[in-house]
């Protein structure tokens, strides 16, 4: 794999990884599977069925955890600890071939990239959980899923426009938290004003 094949895999899937890692390993490990990408080496477990079978059933699991108010919230504070780590373990076996040095850095770009994507993501929605209605909460929930495995998918076909569209979507993270973070500000200095 070549180092500009490598970086649009290790962020792209580092962000769908912040966003929904089990959708994430599914999609390359069926993509894998049926032969319409080639994963490295180090990679090809994903394809094996108790990795894809796992992977299915995690993810439909966080289908419908996500879709119910505040146990998102807590399967996000939970899978903080785990969406970064196996965001970078991807990206370190999908450099395999790399000198030890740039999957080191693959790693901890793509681990930096998952975190900034779940915080995005967990801020979000702990701001739609106090809407009194759940269909913001359902699109939102959908809307993840959706880009999480086209960005995937985007990572394995066309990496250059990957590393763009991750980019924007990291200035986009960053603007959404900005402006998340300002909100919860606001409501806490009323809250205690009262």
């Amino acid at each position: 794999m070549n180092p500009i094949a490598t970086l649009g895999l290790a962020l792209g899937a580092g962000f769908s990884s912040g966003l929904n890692l089990y959708a994430t390993v599914a999609t390359l490990g069926l993509l894998e599977r049926f032969g319409i990408i080639h994963l490295p080496g180090s990679l090809h477990v994903l394809s094996h069925p108790v990795i894809l079978t796992v992977s299915i059933v995690l993810y439909v699991v966080e289908f419908f955890a996500d879709k119910i108010p505040y146990l998102d919230t807590a399967w996000d504070a939970i899978h903080t600890f785990i969406r970064p780590p196996a965001a970078a373990l991807l990206a370190f076996s999908a450099a395999g071939a790399a000198p030890p040095e740039w999957r080191w850095a693959a790693a901890l770009l793509a681990g930096g990239v998952a975190l900034t994507s779940h915080g995005t993501k967990a801020s979000a929605r702990a701001a739609v959980n106090t809407l009194p209605e759940p269909f913001s909460n359902w699109a939102l929930s959908f809307g993840e899923d959706v880009l999480a495995v086209w960005l995937t998918w985007m990572a394995t076909k066309h990496p250059v426009a990957t590393t763009v569209i991750v980019a924007v979507l990291l200035v986009l993270s960053a603007y959404l938290l900005y402006r998340l973070f300002r909100f919860a500000r606001r409501a806490l200095q009323r809250l205690f004003a009262a």
